[in-house]
């Protein structure tokens, strides 16, 4: 895509903070849109393929919540995985059971994604176990799975009704990519001579790169050098204040602004920055630069945080967000 082209950022909320707490598809959408933000990123926690009822009542909730977002004036920006899905050895699970069972949930998952109203899926299926990680021939065969199985869900999925598929970048070596190095080499080998297939993306979260615990240093544990490095391909960036040797997800109030090290400065300028060196980049050979980005504020509460509490922190988030990303988007 030429330089000519604008590219919209704009900002969203994480459904993440209704799990366990709204029930009803009107309130998700309403609360959303109250708390003063247009897009919504829809947690898989709030509609999980396995747990959530049957098929029908599934599709039933999405469907509901698509006609309130519609009502609301909210975006569904995309559906993305909670914390069931990260809780699993599931796409690089040594045995191809799991495997299989975990293809299984993302293509329902895809189905309900598509009946909310949006064309992007994305998340976290996996862990590579400490038996696999202890031993290097193991954990190259794995990473090979891994690359694999996403290549074979970016063909399933061509006729799904999604445009693409995004698998988040983590901060602990069970969780991958977890490094620089093999977020590029991910997007290289997933998505080399794609034919019809959906892109897979990478999902970059300012608050993962915490790698320090096993050992990482340098630019893995930049998240402006993340983003200089993927920002231009990403349809989504997840927000979150934290600080850098942990992932707290804390909303953005003055409170937590001075605790954590997040600046959404620093963050629109490394992405301006991907974007003008994007022609440079060997993902170019790959992937389109993205046009229309979403910056997601990813806000995960504690279950001791009141409801109260909780919706004054996400009003804070959205005004203070909105002074660097006006209403209808940023044109970079």
């Amino acid at each position: 895509m030429g330089d000519h082209q604008n590219v919209v950022v704009d900002i969203g909320i994480n459904g993440a903070f209704l799990t366990r707490r709204w029930e009803e598809p009107e309130n998700w959408m309403r609360l959303t849109r109250e708390c003063g933000f247009a897009a919504h990123s829809f947690c898989a926690d709030v509609i999980d393929p396995f747990f959530s009822g049957d098929r029908q009542f599934q599709l039933e909730q999405a469907q509901a919540a698509r006609e309130a977002a519609v009502r609301y004036g909210v975006t569904i920006c995309d559906l993305y995985t909670g914390v069931a899905t990260h809780r699993f050895h599931g796409l690089s699970h040594s045995d191809p059971r799991p495997r299989r069972r975990m293809k299984e949930w993302i293509e329902a998952a895809a189905e309900i994604a598509v009946t909310l109203g949006t064309d992007l899926l994305g998340g976290h299926w996996d862990a590579f176990s400490c038996e696999v990680l202890a031993d290097p021939r193991r954990t190259q065969e794995a990473t090979a799975r891994l690359h694999q199985t996403f290549r074979e869900l970016a063909q399933q999925l061509r006729s799904s009704g999604l445009r693409a598929l995004m698998q988040e970048q983590m901060y602990i070596p069970s969780e991958k990519p977890w490094t620089l190095e093999e977020g590029e080499r991910f997007l290289l080998e997933v998505n080399r001579d794609r034919g019809d297939a959906l892109p897979v993306l990478l999902t970059l979260d300012v608050g993962h790169q915490a790698g320090m615990h096993y050992g990482l240093s340098g630019p893995d544990l930049d998240y402006t050098e993340w983003i200089r490095r993927f920002g231009a391909t990403c349809a989504v960036i997840h927000l979150q204040q934290t600080t850098p040797d942990a992932s707290h997800h804390w909303p953005f109030t003055e409170e937590y602004n001075r605790r954590g090290h997040i600046r959404m400065e620093k963050v629109l300028e490394a992405l301006k920055q991907s974007h003008a060196e994007y022609e440079q980049n060997p993902l170019a050979q790959v992937l389109p630069r993205a046009t229309k980005q979403w910056l997601v504020a990813e806000i995960i509460p504690g279950s001791t945080k009141t409801e109260a509490q909780l919706l004054k922190e996400l009003e804070e988030t959205a005004r203070f967000l909105r002074g660097y990303v006006p209403e209808g988007g940023l044109v970079l």
